[in-house]
């Protein structure tokens, strides 16, 4: 693949104890040098009038003054220190690289996968929350819409709902949201009743799995449902890409494997293909050092030939019942 990263990324320093660190993108580029040796694209800043096209440019100027002044608790998840609005622009201009750069027709081993932080999928219009500033999968879909895209699509597999993408394009028709997430995990939302309404209605679906959920139930998520709803916006695919859903992830519950990110990642690249998509990838949560930079380079991997093992188990009772009433609200078949 073809990574964006640039080491500002790295003085957003949240403490100490903070799950999300800069050993994140340490342990990620420590992995990728090991096993494979990839080079970085260093993208610029973003433009702030993208940013300003999925956040309220009054809660820009506020988050700015916040760092500028030294900056502080936002809230009892959300730390930024003076470097945090440098980091934030340049984690939202690597997304804005990685969107651009599928678009212009780039794939294969090329495909472009932003390495940044603070992620972004938390962040709504008009406030920060969950480790989030600016929502960069979000940005990244503005800058296609403002270059030849009519119809964007995010896959968000990060194991919490990601509330800020889909509060910002809820009411619009033009950027399809779709996520699974785990039931009980932060920030609560992301009911599978949730499909969107005015110009988005229908444009927003939730796969609310209960905790337990494992890698086949991922793949059957996105075979019955993620996939065939997403097929209509073939002009990019952006993949929020968290990996905190790994069965050995700190803070959730879930099972998906190294192999299993592997195997969603084929999916993607499979459906992208036969949609004739660009596709991009932002990285958003893992906390797990280990199973952070084994996923990721995994999902590299992908891209240079490997062919994920899929697993053997059947989907789960409780996930087919979650398939049930993801295909009630048209989503699926039923």
């Amino acid at each position: 693949m073809n990574f964006g990263y640039r080491e500002v990324c790295l003085d957003h320093d949240t403490g100490p104890r903070h799950p999300e660190s800069p050993d994140r993108l340490r342990a990620v580029r420590r992995a990728l040098k090991e096993r494979h040796g990839v080079e970085y694209v260093a993208a610029g800043d973003v433009d702030l009038e993208l940013v300003h096209g999925v956040h309220d440019p009054d809660y820009i100027a506020e988050f700015r003054e916040f760092c500028d002044d030294g900056g502080g608790n936002w809230d009892a998840d959300t730390v930024a220190v003076e470097a945090t609005w440098d980091a934030a622009v340049a984690s939202a201009g690597l997304a804005v690289w990685a969107a651009e750069t599928a678009m212009d027709g780039v794939s294969a081993r090329d495909t472009p996968f932003a390495l940044g932080r603070p992620p972004g999928h938390h962040a709504v219009y008009d406030d920060a929350m969950g480790f989030c500033f600016i929502n960069n999968a979000a940005v990244a879909a503005q800058a296609a819409l403002e270059r030849d895209a009519d119809r964007v699509a995010i896959f968000d597999w990060d194991v919490h709902h990601g509330n800020g993408t889909q509060d910002i394009f809820y009411d619009r028709g033009d950027v399809f949201y779709a996520s699974i997430h785990e039931d009980g995990l932060y920030p609560g939302t992301g009911a599978i009743d949730e499909t969107g309404e005015d110009d988005g209605a229908d444009t927003n679906l939730n796969v609310k799995y209960q905790p337990g959920a494992d890698t086949a139930d991922y793949l059957a998520a996105i075979d019955e449902a993620i996939a065939p709803a997403i097929a209509d916006y073939d002009h990019l695919l952006v993949v929020s890409a968290g990996f905190d859903a790994h069965e050995h992830d700190p803070i959730s519950r879930m099972r998906v494997t190294t192999e299993g990110y592997g195997a969603m990642t084929q999916r993607m690249r499979t459906l992208a293909e036969d949609c004739n998509a660009g596709l991009s990838f932002v990285l958003e949560g893992g906390y797990g050092l280990d199973t952070l930079s084994d996923s990721v380079t995994t999902v590299h991997e992908v891209f240079d030939g490997y062919r994920p093992m899929e697993p053997d188990d059947d989907v789960s009772e409780d996930a087919r019942d979650v398939l049930d009433e993801v295909a009630a609200q048209g989503f699926g078949s039923k």
